[in-house]
């Protein structure tokens, strides 16, 4: 029988209170809030948070606290990407970042989703992954939401909603987010 975990990463309805997943959420919990807790001159302690908290990219992460996740193991990053301040990542699929990518304050990045069935909702949750490529930069307070693809050397503006794949180098913006332009040199 396939655990919970299994089927959350197939991206299959599962039990999100199932107690395997429950302590792998605590474990990342816990490693926030230490991470969260260091003071600007505890660099080094940081980075060895950062390398315990994400499935790859940990050595080489800029990181400005305070950062939120539900796993951690499921965000896998690429040479220096960098994390502006208060930014949640919801990784119950895995989050993809290539390298260089950067994210401005209070960027969300979600994989989970729910059920729109009432019932199933009460009991169930699944998620698709998320993959961004490198050398983007995703403005403040932008939102991305389950499944979306987002291409390298693209922008997206502040405050934008991405529902859906953004191709590569392009600006991109809004609510739904769309292509606003190509970038040129």
């Amino acid at each position: 029988m396939r655990s919970e975990r299994d089927k959350m990463l197939a991206g299959e309805m599962y039990d999100p209170l199932d107690p395997d997943l429950c302590v792998i959420r605590d474990r990342a919990r816990d490693l926030c809030q230490a991470l969260n807790a260091t003071r600007e001159a505890q660099q080094e302690e940081r980075q060895r948070i950062l390398r315990d908290l994400f499935g790859a990219g940990g050595e080489s992460v800029l990181m400005q606290p305070p950062f939120f996740c539900d796993y951690g193991s499921n965000i896998l990053l690429g040479e220096r990407v960098f994390f502006n301040f208060n930014c949640v990542v919801l990784d119950v699929a895995h989050v993809r970042i290539g390298d260089y990518t950067l994210f401005g304050p209070s960027v969300q990045i979600y994989t989970a989703t729910h059920p729109l069935n009432h019932e199933l909702r009460r009991k169930t949750e699944f998620a698709k992954p998320i993959e961004i490529g490198s050398d983007v930069w995703v403005g403040g307070a932008a939102i991305i939401c389950p499944g979306v693809k987002i291409g390298s050397r693209s922008v997206i503006g502040a405050g934008s909603v991405v529902t859906r794949d953004i191709p590569e180098g392009v600006v991109a913006a809004g609510n739904p987010c769309r292509v606003i332009r190509e970038i040129t040199d």
